[in-house]
């Protein structure tokens, strides 16, 4: 879900990322709004935010809804909202990520089930920990990361046994609204950051300091 703070008028644009106002300076022909009935809000009134992101690279234009008696939020346009990662986050990973937050709004427990694999996924690649089951291999996982972690972690391998286990005891399907299937994607876009985006970054880092210090023996060398 596109994040909106309808309270103090700042957005993230589900583009760019950028964090900022959608009132401020900005003319109507940028930043549109519309109420369908003008007298007391009714179930079937909607408040409708037309939305140019201020990031001159981006100018993405974002549509939200509004309801104007429940409050809930409608994303319109982008309908779907994910992060783009790098290449050197396997495929598999990515696609289940894209496929879990795609559904989200519409089946938050089928969501939180391709999360859960996606999971299982990270934890088999990155830590090359590779057990008979899920539960098994977070247990393993317990000691590498800290502690808060791993309980976010074994959280995500519960909330998401629906399906999972199905042919065995449907009892443990878990049921999970939109916002917390939301909060798991969360779980997961940080997990990928933490542990591949983060690894990249700190092995290029080494590289490019251990370049300039082979470079700086090979100058002395020649002196």
């Amino acid at each position: 879900m596109i994040e909106i703070d309808f309270e103090n008028y700042t957005y993230v644009c589900p583009y760019c990322g950028c964090r900022q106002s959608y009132y401020g300076n900005y003319s109507y022909s940028a930043l549109g709004y519309a109420r369908y009935n003008n007298s007391k809000p009714k179930q079937t009134d909607l408040d409708v935010f037309h939305i140019k992101c201020s990031n001159r690279k981006c100018a993405s234009i974002t549509v939200v809804a509004k309801d104007s008696l429940t409050k809930k939020q409608f994303d319109l346009y982008p309908q779907h909202v994910h992060k783009e990662f790098p290449d050197y986050v396997p495929l598999q990973i990515r696609s289940d990520y894209v496929e879990a937050v795609t559904i989200i709004q519409d089946s938050p427990k089928a969501a939180a089930t391709l999360l859960r694999r996606c999971l299982q996924g990270m934890i088999r690649d990155f830590w090359n920990i590779k057990k008979r089951t899920l539960k098994e291999e977070i247990d393993e996982l317990q000691d590498k990361v800290t502690s808060t972690q791993w309980k976010a972690i074994d959280g995500l391998r519960k909330l998401g046994n629906i399906g999972a286990h199905m042919e065995k005891d449907i009892n443990l399907i878990v049921d999970i609204d939109e916002g917390e299937a939301t909060k798991l994607a969360s779980l997961i876009e940080l997990l990928i950051d933490k542990w591949y985006v983060s690894r990249h970054e700190e092995d290029e880092l080494y590289r490019s300091v251990a370049d300039v210090a082979e470079g700086k023996k090979e100058e002395t060398s020649h002196e």
